[in-house]
C-alpha cells in the first residue's frame, strides 16, 4: 500500500474523519454500530484517525478512547484544540468557542490525552486561530506541549499561506488541514504551493463535498432540521438546485471511469500532489469501504482536465460557509 508522509508518519493516502460519529449531519451512531466502523476501518487499512475536542464536545475522543487505545500502536492519531465547548451560563449547555489561548490549549489536551486514553497525541491541531491571540503565542503553547512530550507534531486547521508561514517560523508545523474537493478550490489559490515549499503534509477534509460529489443527494428536503448543511449557502434553496445540475458531467466521468462518484472525488483530491492525504468523514460501514475503493483509481490527465471543467469555483454557486462561519476562518478566498 503507498503511504504519504505526514509529519514524522508515514500514512494510507485515506484516513477517517471521525466528526460523524456525533450529531453533525444527523443523529449520531449508537455506541455499538460507531466502534463496528471504527474496527472495520483499522482492519481496511485506515492507520490515520483524525477527531477534535470540538466534536461532540468530546464525544468522539471518548469513543476513539474506548475502543481504539488497545491498539494504539497501528494508528496515527490527530486531534484538536483551540475550538472547543463551554458552559456559558452553568446550565449544562455547552457552545462552541473559539480560544486560542496557551493555557487553554494547554488545559483542553490534558483533557484529550484522558478521552482518548493515550499518552501522547501524534498530530495536534490547532482547530481556528484565534485572532485575538498572535498565533506565534498560540503554536509556543504547543512547542511546549512537544517538549512536554504529550503531542509528537503540530497542526493549523483553517488558515492561510501567510499564517503558516508565521507559525513555521515559530515551530516546524506538520500539517495544514482545510476543506478541499472539486467544489472548494480555495487552498490553490496558495495554501498548497506554501505547503509544497514548507515540507508540511496538506489534509483534506470534506473531499466528499459533504456528500454532494457522492451525487446521490439530490435535494435536501429530507435533510433533519438541526443538519449542519442547512446553515451553508451551497445547499440553500437558491443555490443547491443549480449545483445538482453540475452533477451529470461528474457522474458521467465516473461511469466512464468504472468507480463510484465518491471513489472519483476522492482519487481527484488525491491525484493533486503527493503531499495531500484526506480524511472523509461516514458513519457507514458501507460507505467506508467504498471510499477505501478510491485508492486503486487512476485517472489521466484528461479525465483530471475534463473533472476540472466540470465543477469548480466559477460554476459552482454559494459560499462554503456563512457569514458567521467565514469570519472564523483564516483562508483565502477567490476574488480577494
Amino acid at each position: 500500500m503507498n503511504q504519504r508522509q505526514v509529519g514524522p508518519f508515514q500514512v494510507n493516502p485515506i484516513g477517517l474523519g471521525c466528526m460523524n460519529i456525533c450529531p453533525v449531519y444527523g443523529p449520531p451512531p449508537a455506541f455499538e454500530d460507531a466502534e463496528r466502523l471504527l474496527l472495520t476501518a483499522l482492519d481496511a487499512g485506515v492507520d490515520f484517525f483524525d477527531t477534535a475536542a470540538l466534536y461532540g464536545f468530546g464525544e468522539s475522543e471518548r469513543i476513539i478512547g474506548k475502543v481504539l487505545s488497545k491498539h494504539r500502536s497501528r494508528f496515527t492519531l490527530a486531534s484538536k484544540c483551540g475550538l472547543h465547548g463551554v458552559d456559558l451560563k452553568g446550565d449544562g449547555k455547552k457552545v462552541r468557542v473559539i480560544d486560542g489561548r496557551p493555557e487553554t490549549l494547554k488545559a483542553t489536551c490534558d483533557i484529550s490525552l484522558r478521552s482518548l486514553n493515550t499518552d501522547v497525541i501524534d498530530l495536534y491541531y490547532l482547530h481556528r486561530w484565534d485572532k485575538q491571540v498572535p498565533i506565534e503565542e498560540s503554536v509556543g503553547a504547543l512547542a511546549d506541549l512537544v517538549r512536554a512530550g504529550k503531542i509528537r507534531s503540530i497542526g493549523l486547521s483553517e488558515v492561510s499561506s501567510a499564517t503558516l508561514r508565521k507559525a513555521h517560523a515559530e515551530h516546524p508545523i506538520a500539517a495544514l488541514q482545510t476543506e478541499y474537493s472539486l467544489w472548494t478550490r480555495n487552498p490553490e489559490i496558495s495554501v498548497l504551493q506554501a505547503c509544497k515549499d514548507l515540507g508540511v503534509a496538506f489534509v483534506s477534509f470534506s473531499p466528499l463535498a459533504r456528500k454532494f460529489l457522492c451525487a446521490d443527494l439530490k435535494d435536501t428536503s429530507g435533510l433533519i432540521p438541526t443538519d449542519w448543511r442547512h446553515s451553508s449557502p451551497r445547499f440553500n434553496a437558491q443555490n443547491y438546485p443549480h449545483n445538482v445540475q453540475l452533477l451529470k458531467a461528474y457522474t458521467d466521468i465516473a461511469h466512464e471511469v468504472g468507480c463510484t462518484p465518491a471513489q472519483l472525488a476522492l482519487a481527484w483530491v488525491l491525484h493533486q500532489a503527493p503531499h495531500i492525504v484526506t480524511i472523509p468523514g461516514t458513519s457507514s460501514i458501507a460507505h467506508l469501504k467504498d471510499n477505501m475503493g478510491a485508492l486503486k483509481v487512476s485517472l489521466s490527465s484528461d479525465v483530471l482536465h475534463r473533472l476540472d471543467n466540470a465543477i469548480n469555483q466559477h460554476n459552482v454557486r454559494g459560499n462554503r460557509y456563512n457569514e458567521q462561519a467565514s469570519s472564523e476562518v483564516d483562508t483565502e478566498v477567490f476574488g480577494s
